[in-house]
């Protein structure tokens, strides 16, 4: 008998936490885009349809990055059609990644609604991510986000290597702030700080959370992203989600890393986000079950074993 059978986790709740998360699944786009075997468009489609019906309604789809630096990604015109249906028979938000106005041109060509641009804190990773210094990379966002804009648009960015870089170490929490201040002020609807090589600790995630309240940045605006590479992802969530922090990005079966940052293990798995949540009392809106087959199903796709301890946990067989 599983564990959700013999009700657990018990529910107990803690003081001061959210009443509700909205989890922001990153696994069809952070997650395969690290894969190194290509996966067919037609099961890209059919995962997100799996975590859609798992009761998931943010699932962040496919990026419309050039297919010469995300290869595993290079059938967005392809994909997003397959699903884009989602959005109006269910209410499904399948925000998508532009890295520029280009990117933008062609998800808007689709349809897309929400989009998501993605930015860095520090030199090094804006150097080899985007080919350019973190100023110039600011300056190719502006358009993109004006021309979001004017079309009611959502616009998400994602700041990577907002707690630690492989190159530079520490990153000083008000070279995080001035980014993302610069980004909101640009008219970014939200912002996602990312613990790109998961070195973050609580203290720091709740640090860096007051700094940019005091600087005019709202919680209400904040979403958070961990990798879960010191075992750190669950502590550092719980500490945001005490600060007030209502979005989490995760990712069905802990898929991913970062093809730019070797250090990068896997994201939050949304499996293991979704059994504390519960353990809380915090609503999610997800099946735990559905969600936990739908990532063993993509498992067997790729051909090993998810590394979510909840996947494993629920699908082990006596």
């Amino acid at each position: 008998m599983s564990t959700p059978e013999l009700g657990l986790p018990m529910v107990v709740p803690a003081p001061e936490l959210p009443a509700r998360v909205r989890i922001y699944e990153v696994g069809a786009r952070d997650g395969l885009q690290n894969e190194k075997a290509t996966v067919p468009t037609e099961v890209k489609a059919e995962f997100v349809r799996r975590l859609a019906d798992s009761g998931l309604t943010t699932i962040e789809a496919t990026s419309f990055v050039h297919p010469k630096w995300v290869p595993q990604l290079a059938d967005a015109e392809q994909l997003f059609p397959l699903v884009s249906d989602l959005g109006r028979s269910s209410g499904v938000h399948l925000p998508v990644l532009v890295p520029n106005e280009r990117g933008l041109d062609r998800a808007l060509a689709l349809g897309a609604r929400h989009v998501a641009l993605f930015a860095s804190a520090t030199e090094s990773f804006a150097k080899a991510n985007l080919n350019r210094t973190v100023d110039e990379s600011l300056a190719m966002f502006e358009p993109v986000v004006s021309r979001a804009k004017a079309d009611k648009v959502h616009i998400r960015s994602y700041i990577s290597m907002c707690f630690g870089d492989p190159w530079e170490g520490p990153v000083p929490v008000h070279q995080v702030v001035r980014v993302c201040k610069a980004l909101m002020d640009m008219g970014c609807d939200e912002l996602s700080l990312g613990d790109t090589i998961g070195v973050a600790t609580p203290g720091h995630v709740q640090t860096l959370l007051a700094e940019l309240n005091e600087e005019g940045v709202p919680t209400s605006a904040l979403g958070v992203h961990f990798h879960d590479t010191y075992g750190q992802a669950l502590a550092n969530t719980l500490a945001a989600l005490q600060h007030g922090v209502t979005t989490v990005d995760a990712s069905a079966g802990g898929l991913g890393g970062c093809p730019y940052a070797k250090s990068a293990t896997g994201n939050l798995a949304t499996e293991d986000l979704v059994w504390m949540l519960q353990g809380l009392g915090i609503d999610t809106g997800v099946d735990l079950a559905r969600l936990t087959a739908t990532s063993v199903w993509m498992a067997e796709r790729l051909g090993r074993p998810s590394p979510s301890r909840t996947v494993k946990a629920l699908s082990h067989k006596e």
